[in-house]
């Protein structure tokens, strides 16, 4: 991971960020953690659903399944 990117998910830990993912999928929640190979940890996660959202709590993703990682707002 560059030292850019690090930069940038080091100033969001603590923030909701949106997490799109290989399988087309995109969760919600807060940035807890990650590493150098962009596994994450978010706390408070939801997986969001056609028009809604389903609850996940705390969950770890694999670097490898995430496509891309954004600020998201509480809403």
């Amino acid at each position: 991971m560059s030292d850019a990117a690090q930069r940038l998910l080091g100033e969001s830990l603590g923030q909701d960020v949106l997490v799109k993912l290989r399988s087309n999928e995109t969760v919600r929640g807060r940035l807890r953690s990650f590493d150098q190979h962009l596994n994450v940890v978010l706390e408070d996660a939801y997986e969001m659903v056609g028009d809604g959202q389903r609850r996940l709590g705390t969950v770890v993703i694999r670097g490898e399944n995430i496509v891309m990682i954004s600020p998201a707002s509480r809403g």
